[in-house]
């Protein structure tokens, strides 16, 4: 029972409690502010005017609750101030109100406080006059009387009171003023009144401004533009720029040209002031088929032809009438002055002309009349004529009006087969007119032109062994002129080499030039010709030329060496007997070959084809000469066999061979020669008999006597001639056949010395070389038969003569 009263002495304290606290919510704290104070600004200590004790406003969790969307407002814990959070609107805030109020409550716990704020926010003249659009427009007759009244749109001020709208201000304006009004809740607007009547021409656009005025401090303004169109009425007549035109127009002017412009105005717009040009009733028929009238821009143009000896002046009267309900119209005269021009162009006629003429036609012969006129009169009807400078053509005059076209120049077809002759006539009128004819001579072509070779020499090579019948060359000649006057014939112009026509040895085409061989030739036999070949015309009379030509026969290796020392008999071998002493490098023999075709293709060179000791023997490849390498020893053979092969330089290249069979014995016998023309003679046979005696003689003696025997006949030499150097051995030529009659041609300077005679005795003759480029003549001569004969009568010579190319053997 106890601890119930308990609970219930406790429920009345907590209600006494609510009552307290409900008492304390219900009174408000009422705060004023001006709008748009800035962030941060203190409005009010709010812990100084609640009574509240600042130290513990942080432990009792004081907070401020807004009743809005967003928290323009917030209390500092620490101090109790109340700050402006976020800057704040009254226009924003409260839109259609007059005041406007802002409700919060702050709370604190411990014990639980609840306080009641009111915050106004008070307007302040934050906010100008605006027009609901910049620029009003307006659309006004300009026959609308004066004092005519016009409503304006209002401005609009989100201010309040003093702040709002107070007045209207409008531009100076000698037509227009304002009216202002005041509507049921005070607001202010202004009608447009019309002061003055308005001239659309005078002026067609009024620009006003208008200005409305709030009663803040300081005041506020807005203004808007205001556009009055004034409305066109047809009040205007159409005027032209000048009331009378005089105009000079050209005879023929082309249809289309245009003659004037005419331009009319009307004050007026639109309708009012659309013009239509016309004809009034005192234009004549004639000038209007003359001249066309465009309605709508005014434009007169040619419409026909204007001839100046028709009519000279025409005249016309031009109305230009507006489009308006009640149209109004202007009118002007037109004069035209038609001027005289040179509209006549000079004429030509060909009177007569020849044609074609012959290229040789003679200078100064007429080959045409020609005749002029022109229908203009005075320097217009005056005429000039001429042709190109560049012909060789002029004109001469004969009559009044009359030229003659004369040739000034000699004609050549060859330069031009025809000439297109121009003849210009100018008339001297201002600006000039010409004319001109063409008119075309053909030329005919004469036998004028001899033919003509591409040269004036051919040299034509020929190989030799050529095919009868072969194509050589094919000479053309040109001859520029036609017909038969250019159909060419060839042949060759007659010449005799030694008893022989050039025709049996060449033969030409006489149609194209084409030259043939008739035979075939032979470098060794001949070498070249030289001959002429004419060309002629089919004209009359005919015209020729002719071409020298030089056919030079080149060489064939086909020629075989012939070998012409050491000289043997068909097939037989060459046989030489030396002395086994003979010393190292004795010349042993000479191998000479000749060969009758050209200097590359004679060239011989010379090797061993079979050599039985190739120790002993050299070769010279160049001169064919044959020398011992070394001394005969005991070891060597007594018979030695040398097999030569002389070889020329043609491609293939041709060979002669010849055989050489040498025998050593102990004794010299006889000298060889080399390289001269005296005779060297020796009495062999004696001496080696007496030689022979002593040595035998002496075989039973003592040994120093034989030594000094060997070295006595080792030591005896023959007395050498003057002419010729000292030889220490000698070749013995064992020959009992003879040379035939024969000659041999070379031109071949290779070959300077040759051996030209050998006797059975050993006695031989040698030539000297002979300047090169001369020609070599070898003829044989039978031998004599003596063993023993010494004498020159006796010996069998082979004789060498030279002689130049152009001599004859």
């Amino acid at each position: 029972m106890e601890r119930c009263r308990k609970s219930q002495s406790w429920r009345y304290v907590w209600i006494l409690v609510f009552f307290v606290i409900l008492e304390t919510a219900r009174a408000v704290t009422h705060y004023s502010i001006p709008e748009e104070m800035e962030e941060g600004s203190i409005v009010a200590n709010l812990a100084s005017d609640l009574g509240l004790d600042v130290k513990t406003l942080s432990r009792r969790k004081m907070r401020l609750d807004v009743r809005s969307n967003k928290k323009h407002l917030d209390v500092n814990k620490e101090t109790g101030e109340l700050f402006i959070l976020e800057k704040m609107d009254r226009e924003n805030l409260c839109t259609s109100k007059t005041t406007c109020f802002m409700k919060m409550e702050m709370t604190l716990e411990n014990p639980v406080r609840l306080f009641n704020i009111e915050i106004e926010i008070v307007d302040i003249n934050d906010n100008a006059p605006q027009f609901w659009r910049d620029t009003f427009n307006l659309d006004i007759s300009e026959s609308t009387a004066a004092g005519e009244r016009f409503s304006l749109s209002n401005a609009v001020d989100p201010d309040i009171g003093s702040n709002s709208i107070k007045t209207y201000y409008l531009s100076k304006s000698e037509h227009f003023d304002i009216e202002i009004q005041t509507g049921r809740d005070g607001s202010k607007f202004a009608d447009l009144i019309l002061k003055k009547s308005l001239d659309r021409e005078e002026k067609a656009i009024h620009n006003l401004i208008l200005t409305a005025v709030d009663g803040g401090l300081p005041a506020r303004s807005g203004t808007a533009s205001i556009i009055v169109r004034v409305l066109d009425t047809n009040d205007n007549a159409p005027q032209f720029d000048k009331d009378s035109y005089t105009i000079n127009l050209t005879e023929n002017s082309p249809i289309g040209s245009l003659v004037v412009q005419l331009n009319a105005t009307d004050k007026d717009e639109g309708s009012n002031s659309d013009i239509i040009y016309s004809y009034s009733l005192y234009t004549s028929e004639k000038t209007q088929q003359t001249f066309s009238l465009n309605p709508d821009n005014g434009e007169i143009r040619v419409k026909e032809m204007i001839n100046y000896e028709d009519f000279r002046i025409y005249d016309m009267e031009i109305i230009a009438t507006d489009k308006g309900v009640n149209s109004l119209s202007g009118k002007c005269k037109i004069k035209i002055l038609v001027t005289d021009i040179n509209d006549n162009h000079p004429e030509i006629s060909i009177k007569s002309l020849s044609s074609p003429v012959k290229e040789d036609i003679p200078v100064n012969t007429v080959i045409a009349v020609v005749s002029v006129s022109d229908k203009d009169s005075g320097e217009n009807g005056q005429v000039d004529i001429h042709i190109s400078d560049n012909l060789p053509f002029a004109l001469k005059e004969s009559s009044d009006n009359y030229y003659e076209l004369i040739v000034s120049e000699p004609l050549d077809r060859e330069k031009s087969s025809e000439y297109d002759i121009t003849i210009t006539v100018t008339d001297r009128g201002n600006p000039p007119l010409s004319d001109n004819e063409t008119i075309t001579l053909e030329l005919l072509d004469v036998n004028d032109n001899v033919p003509q070779f591409p040269q004036s020499f051919y040299t034509i090579p020929v190989m030799e062994n050529n095919a009868p019948g072969a194509l050589l060359s094919s000479l053309t000649a040109i001859d520029p002129d036609l017909h038969e006057n250019q159909y060419l014939v060839y042949f060759i112009i007659e010449k005799e080499i030694v008893n022989t026509s050039m025709s049996m040895l060449f033969s030409i085409n006489p149609e194209n030039g084409n030259l043939y061989a008739l035979k075939t030739f032979d470098y060794e036999i001949e070498k070249e010709f030289l001959f002429h070949i004419e060309a002629r015309d089919s004209g009359v009379p005919a015209l020729s030329s002719n071409v020298t030509v030089h056919i030079v026969i080149k060489d064939q290796n086909d020629n075989t060496p012939v070998i012409v020392s050491p000289w043997r008999a068909h097939g037989s071998v060459v046989e030489e007997k030396i002395p086994r002493s003979t010393d190292k490098g004795t010349l042993i023999s000479k191998v000479i070959a000749i060969d009758s075709d050209s200097v590359h293709n004679s060239r011989i060179t010379y090797q061993f084809l079979q050599n039985t000791d190739a120790t002993l023997f050299s070769l010279d490849q160049y001169n064919g000469e044959i020398r011992t390498t070394r001394m005969f020893s005991y070891r060597d053979s007594r018979h030695q066999r040398l097999v030569v092969i002389a070889k020329d330089n043609g491609e293939p290249a041709l060979s002669a061979t010849v055989t050489i069979k040498l025998s050593t014995v102990e004794t010299a016998l006889k000298t060889y020669a080399d390289m001269t023309e005296v005779p060297l003679e020796y009495d062999i046979f004696s001496d080696l008999n007496l030689y022979l005696v002593i040595g035998l003689g002496s075989v039973s003696f003592l040994l120093l006597i034989t030594i000094l025997v060997t070295i006595v006949l080792k030591c005896q030499k023959p007395k050498p001639s003057k002419a010729a150097p000292s030889c220490r051995n000698s070749v013995i030529s064992e020959r009992n056949s003879t040379i035939a009659d024969s000659t041999l041609v070379s031109n071949d300077a290779y070959w300077y010395s040759l051996f030209l005679a050998e006797t059975r005795k050993g006695k031989l003759v040698v030539r000297q070389p002979v300047p090169k480029g001369a020609r070599y003549i070898v003829s044989s001569i039978p031998r004599s038969t003596g063993m023993t004969e010494t004498s020159d009568s006796a010996a069998s010579t082979l004789q060498a003569s030279t002689t130049t190319s152009s001599s004859s053997t």
